[in-house]
Parts: C-alpha cells; sequence; structure tokens
C-alpha cells in the first residue's frame, strides 16, 4: 500500500513557501503526484453581507477587491509551485466558487493532505479548511511544523480508540520510510497487550516497532512532546478529536493540545 496522490492547499502567500516544500519532499519519496490547491477567497462567502443597506457601488468594490486579491494570490501560487524541483510531478488547480464544496471534491481522492502550522492552530485563511479536510472529509493530514525528515524517527501514539485506530493504519506507507518507530501509549485496560497488537499489526506490514508504555497522566499531550523530544521524533502520528467537538471546544483536550503545543509535525486522522 503506498499513495499515488498528495495534496497541498495554497494560500497564494509566503506562508506556503515552507509546507510546499515539505510536500515536494513527500511526493518525491513516494513518485507520488503532487496536487497543488490554490484556495482564493470566496464570493459566495462575501454575497450574503452585501445584502439590504449597501449601496450597489460599495457591492461591486468589494467584489472587485476580492476578486484582484484571488488573481494576485493565484499567480504567486503557480510562481511558488513552480519552483518544485522537476523530479516532482504534479501540477496547482484553482479551487472555483463554491470553493468548500470544490475543496471537499479534491481532498476526497487524496491520499494525504498537507498543511501548514497555522491552520491547524485555527489561524490564517486555511483555518476552516483544516477543520473541514480533518473532521468532514476524515482525510489523513499532515501538519508540517519545521523541514521533515521523513526517515526520521516517529512517535505512535496509541490509546486504542478508533479515531488512534485510524491514524496508526493509514500511516503505514509513510512509517515504513522511518527509522525508528516507537508505539507510546498508556494501555487499556493497563495491559501491555493492547500496545503489543499495533505493535503485531505493524510487524505483519514489515514494520518492526517498539513498545513504550506511558506513565498514567492528566496531561497526555505534554507527555507525548517530551517522549518526541527524548527520541528526537520528526513526526507524532495520533487520531484527531476521539471526545465530541463540542466537548474538545469548551474543555480542551488532548487533540487541541497537540495541535496548539509547540511539538513536531503531526500525522492525524479523525
Amino acid at each position: 500500500m503506498e499513495w499515488g496522490r498528495i495534496t497541498v492547499p495554497l494560500t497564494g502567500t509566503q506562508r506556503d513557501e515552507a509546507v510546499l516544500s515539505v510536500a515536494g519532499d513527500a511526493a518525491q519519496l513516494f513518485g507520488a503526484q503532487l496536487e497543488g490547491l490554490y484556495v482564493p477567497p470566496d464570493p459566495a462567502e462575501l454575497t450574503p453581507w452585501l445584502g439590504e443597506g449597501f449601496a450597489g457601488s460599495v457591492q461591486v468594490a468589494a467584489l472587485d477587491s476580492l476578486r484582484e486579491a484571488a488573481e494576485a494570490g493565484l499567480k504567486d501560487a503557480e510562481a511558488r509551485f513552480a519552483t518544485l524541483p522537476a523530479t516532482v510531478q504534479g501540477a496547482l488547480r484553482n479551487l472555483t466558487s463554491p470553493v468548500w464544496q470544490d475543496l471537499a471534491r479534491a481532498v476526497r481522492l487524496a491520499d494525504l493532505v498537507i498543511f501548514g502550522d497555522e491552520p491547524a492552530r485555527g489561524q490564517g485563511a486555511l483555518a476552516e479548511a483544516f477543520q473541514q479536510v480533518l473532521m468532514e472529509e476524515r482525510a489523513a493530514v499532515f501538519v508540517a511544523r519545521t523541514p521533515v525528515n521523513f526517515k526520521g524517527p516517529v512517535i505512535v501514539a496509541w490509546d486504542g480508540g478508533e479515531p488512534a485506530s485510524r491514524a496508526a493504519r493509514r500511516a503505514v506507507p509513510l512509517l515504513r520510510h522511518a527509522s525508528e518507530v516507537i508505539i507510546a501509549g498508556a494501555p487499556v485496560g493497563d495491559r501491555p497487550a493492547d500496545l503489543a497488537r499495533l505493535q503485531a499489526y505493524y510487524a505483519l506490514r514489515g514494520i518492526t516497532a517498539t513498545v513504550l508504555a506511558l506513565p498514567r497522566t492528566g496531561d497526555v499531550a505534554a507527555v507525548l512532546d517530551a517522549v518526541c523530544r527524548d527520541y528526537k521524533a520528526e513526526y507524532l502520528v495520533a487520531g484527531a478529536f476521539g471526545r465530541s467537538r463540542l466537548h474538545e471546544f469548551v474543555f480542551g483536550g488532548t487533540t487541541r493540545a497537540l495541535l496548539n503545543g509547540a511539538g513536531p509535525s503531526l500525522f492525524m486522522a479523525h
């Protein structure tokens, strides 16, 4: 099981540079097609606010300004995409309005979608796109925080739950390239065999992994960050939002702490 298409949403700004570099490296690692998606400001989202009470000239000026920004962003995204090494095969696509629908269609046939750190923290133009891709489309998402060595050590966070299981399974093609895979978690019911089950699953897929039982603690994210530092992990594999989104939003949670933390890059699935 390998990956054939890797997708990277872009905003047409300087912030695209770092994430595009990571996406290019991932595409080369798998010999995959890299699909860049330029996500423009969407006139459809502005139109409801330009109804009654707004003069026609104001409406026209606002829409013209939005179109100009979209055109400038597209040119920037095209220029940055063109700087990728010739060994990276792929193309840039300009999403059309309604943008959220076009984005959904695009990522449904992607093996991996790569975002930068800012959208994962709920900031910037791609914040809503990140939530949509991870939660609504349930795509495999990689949050690129720094230059990533995909052949370095990796930590897999494991609690036996559904999101963790999906992330652990979907990361298999990437984990095959890692120099070391460490399964870290507090075994469900304090039975080490629960961690060993994922270890055995990986072994059947040609991945040698070691098991690290974490101490019981209320701050799982902090412990995982510490383990990632100890092992110099390039990225952390983790399930996203095991509890309801409302509960996570109101009370916080491990997923939100990881997304807002200063740890390594993240591979996530919901």
